[in-house]
Formats: C-alpha cells, sequence, structure tokens
C-alpha cells in the first residue's frame, strides 16, 4: 500500500479546522487519491510520484471545501443519496418472507370476499365477513411488522405504537369490508353502521397517532435535514395534542349523525355526513398547521 498519499494528504490539509464537513470531505478526497494513485502506478508511474502527482492534480484544498459548503442543491441531494448508501440498513430476510406471506393471504382474501359479495362464489354471508377480518388482520399486520423494523433513516417505532398503528389499519379496512358488503347487498342497509364505526375509529386513531408521533430519524438524517423548518405540531406539542381532541369530538358526532341518518331517512345519506366529518377534519388540520402559532405571536 502507497503510505505517501496519507502523509502528504494530512500535510495538506494541515491548519484547516476539522469540521464535520472538513472529515468528510478528506475522506472522500483520500478514496479519490487512493484510486487515482492505483491508476498511475498501473501506468508504470513509480509510487512516490504516482502520490506526488495525485495530490499535485487536486489543488487547494480550501477551494474544494469552500465548494462543499456552498454546494448547490442537485450537489446537496446527490450528498444525501451517497450518505443514504452509507448508512443502509438492508431489510432482514425474515420480515421480508412475512410480508409477502401475509400479501399473499391479503390480496386473496380479499379477491374471495369480492367474489362471494356480488355472488360468483356461493359464500356465506358469515363466511364473506370472516374473509374480509382475515384480509384487515393481514394488512394491519403488514403495517405494524414495517413500522417496527429499522430503517435507512429511521430507528424502529416502539411495539406497543406499531401495535397500534396496525390496530387503526384493521378497523379502517374492516370498516371499507363491511361497506363494501352493504353495497354489494350482501347485508343489510343497517350493516353501513358497523362500517361507519369502523372507518372512524380508524381515522380518529390514525389522527392521534399522527398528532403524538415524536422524531423516529436517525441522527444523520436529522443533522442532513437540519436546514429544513420543521412543522407546527413539532414545535407545539400541545397544538398537536389540541388537534387529536379535536379529531376526536369531530368524528364521534360525525357518527352520531351517520348512525341517526340510517336509522331515519336512509343509509344513502350516511356518506354525506362522512364527507362533511372528513371536509371539517381537513379545514381544522389546515387551520392549525397553516396559522402562527404561539412561538411566532411571542416573536
Amino acid at each position: 500500500m502507497n503510505t505517501d498519499i496519507h502523509r502528504l494528504l494530512d500535510e495538506a490539509f494541515q491548519g484547516i479546522d476539522m469540521t464535520p464537513d472538513a472529515q468528510d470531505l478528506k475522506e472522500e478526497v483520500r478514496a479519490n487519491l487512493v484510486a487515482r494513485v492505483d491508476e498511475l502506478e498501473s501506468a508504470g508511474v513509480a509510487p512516490a510520484e504516482a502520490a506526488r502527482q495525485a495530490i499535485a492534480e487536486l489543488g487547494d484544498v480550501r477551494a474544494l471545501l469552500e465548494e462543499t459548503s456552498d454546494a448547490s442543491p442537485r450537489a446537496l441531494a446527490n450528498d444525501y443519496a451517497a450518505l443514504q448508501q452509507r448508512h443502509r440498513v438492508r431489510p432482514q430476510p425474515a420480515f421480508v418472507a412475512r410480508i409477502v406471506a401475509w400479501s399473499a393471504v391479503a390480496v386473496a382474501a380479499i379477491a374471495l370476499g369480492i367474489l362471494g359479495a356480488v355472488g360468483v362464489l356461493a359464500i356465506p354471508v358469515g363466511a364473506q365477513i370472516g374473509i374480509f377480518g382475515l384480509a384487515s388482520t393481514a394488512l394491519a399486520l403488514i403495517v405494524g411488522d414495517s413500522l417496527s423494523q429499522e430503517t435507512t433513516t429511521n430507528h424502529p417505532m416502539p411495539q406497543n405504537r406499531a401495535a397500534s398503528y396496525a390496530l387503526a389499519t384493521f378497523l379502517g379496512a374492516y370498516g371499507l369490508g363491511f361497506a363494501g358488503l352493504v353495497i354489494a347487498g350482501a347485508l343489510p342497509v343497517w350493516g353501513v353502521v358497523f362500517a361507519a364505526l369502523g372507518v372512524i375509529a380508524s381515522i380518529v386513531l390514525f389522527a392521534f397517532l399522527g398528532a403524538t408521533q415524536t422524531n423516529r430519524h436517525k441522527a444523520w438524517t436529522r443533522e442532513a435535514l437540519r436546514n429544513e423548518p420543521p412543522n407546527r405540531f413539532e414545535r407545539e406539542p400541545e397544538t398537536a395534542a389540541r388537534f387529536g381532541v379535536y379529531t376526536a369530538v369531530i368524528w364521534l358526532v360525525t357518527f352520531a349523525v351517520i348512525a341517526v341518518l340510517v336509522f331515519t331517512v336512509g343509509w344513502w345519506w350516511a356518506p354525506v355526513a362522512f364527507v362533511a366529518g372528513f371536509a371539517l377534519m381537513m379545514l381544522v388540520l389546515a387551520r392549525m398547521l397553516f396559522t402562527p402559532g404561539s412561538v411566532d405571536k411571542k416573536s
């Protein structure tokens, strides 16, 4: 191994404040210089001369450091991609096998449920409900297991919180399954109450989990994205908690309205109440995210 290149590189960086950016640049330059020295030696250049020539081709490292500090957005994107590659976490084979198995179960169960609901297959209603329950369970397991895995950019989510996301997924998927059976005529119109209950409970739980979600980004990701401004929920946890309470109230009222409409004027009015509840939640979300908060007012 040509040791001259490392000595000459240390001399080139003498007098430079070794910040994290400078250290990263030095290691990147070192890798490039080693590759260049190998090329020169392969061409017949003596090792010592190859090291001096590679350093000479490098130029002023201070200029390189200034270019790195003033990098363009495209260069920053390339740097971020390089960091992703450096910190890449490969999925565990057992996790991949589980996801494939549960995906196959979900697809097969959904297909059977749809064929039974439209009358293509003679499947009893109770069995259809069980089939959609199986599909919902498979989808919930996919979500919960995925969130509890370490990724390139995120730490694994705690088991209890991942299970809460899985439960929200199960409720939403099962509610949609009940709605599909009602639309297909396999269940009477009062079944829409169970559909609305599952979907609304899912939305409330997802909203609560999202509003109270802490930062799972790894240190290198937070450092790479440190110049991006946080959203209001991250700056003001009390605002996120307030949004969770508002969401729960909105959907509880929406569910009550849906139940009243189903048993009075007819189930076809239920989607109107659902759309109104969803629109109100979006308006509340927009107001809480994009209006000046307490921090801004103090300033």
